[in-house]
């Protein structure tokens, strides 16, 4: 059981590491010939040396603060620990979109027991700003300005503002379950990646669905969306921290909308 008088103190490495990759990242965004390949057998699923780089830099760091922590990243082995923390990095989350130029990617940093995450922090270092999520509350610290967040009050999904990373939306399932929930909406829109999350827990959109996510895509949201407020899910109602299916809602009464027609009957 993680103290109050500990949580400060995971609190302020959350921070360290999100400057750490910052520094990197931002150092690489918007560059010419940036080095890029293809972890994918077929397809496209890039990494860029400045992914690589900037976990590099949040594992060093753990290893000096956090050495008897785990740590699962998107870019290297996972590494055991002696305590009951697991820290889940994800140094850029929405690689394509750091490689297009868009500030749509961010740096995502859990610290998580074995029940889920204890607190998760969304970076996103062009814009300056971070969204972070603990026991406390939410709040997103902006250029030296700290404000609480609370996801929106929505409850009516003809009024919802829904988000998604990839129109195709995983396998052809996923994606009619997706169209059913998307033909309701005011509003889709697509290709935010992990910023999607951050604006939801500030209360600026109400909905995020995705689908063949990895821990590390999804652990650090959870944490601020719930924290301000919101609920996140698999699209069975069940835990998603460790990847899957992801249904993200301001309010349980969309939650549930949307939650019925992923599951309805095809047509």
């Amino acid at each position: 059981m993680v103290q109050k008088s500990e949580l400060s103190g995971l609190i302020e490495c959350a921070r360290q590491l999100a400057d750490a990759a910052a520094r990197i990242s931002l150092s690489h965004f918007r560059t010419r010939d940036l080095a890029t390949d293809n972890k994918a057998a077929t397809g496209f699923d890039p990494v860029t040396i400045a992914d690589r780089e900037a976990e590099r830099a949040m594992r060093q760091l753990l290893a000096a603060l956090r050495p008897q922590d785990a740590i699962l990243g998107e870019e290297f082995d996972a590494k055991t620990g002696t305590s009951e923390l697991t820290w889940i990095l994800d140094p850029i989350d929405g690689t394509r979109g750091f490689m297009s130029g868009t500030p749509t990617w961010g740096t995502l940093i859990a610290c998580c027991t074995a029940d889920g995450p204890l607190l998760g922090l969304i970076d996103q270092p062009h814009t300056g700003e971070r969204f972070i999520g603990t026991p406390d509350g939410a709040y997103l610290a902006h250029r030296g300005t700290t404000t609480p967040m609370t996801a929106a009050a929505t409850t009516d999904l003809s009024r919802a503002i829904l988000f998604s990373t990839f129109p195709e939306i995983g396998t052809p399932l996923e994606h009619a379950a997706f169209t059913r929930v998307a033909d309701r909406a005011r509003l889709v829109r697509y290709g935010m990646d992990c910023y999607a999350y951050g604006l939801l827990a500030m209360g600026q959109i109400d909905l995020v669905i995705e689908a063949g996510l990895n821990a590390y895509d999804i652990a650090a949201p959870v944490a601020v969306i719930e924290a301000a407020g919101g609920i996140v899910t698999d699209w069975q109602g069940g835990p998603v921290w460790q990847g899957g299916q992801a249904l993200a809602a301001a309010t349980p009464e969309l939650h549930a909308a949307a939650l019925a027609l992923l599951n309805a009957p095809d047509g």
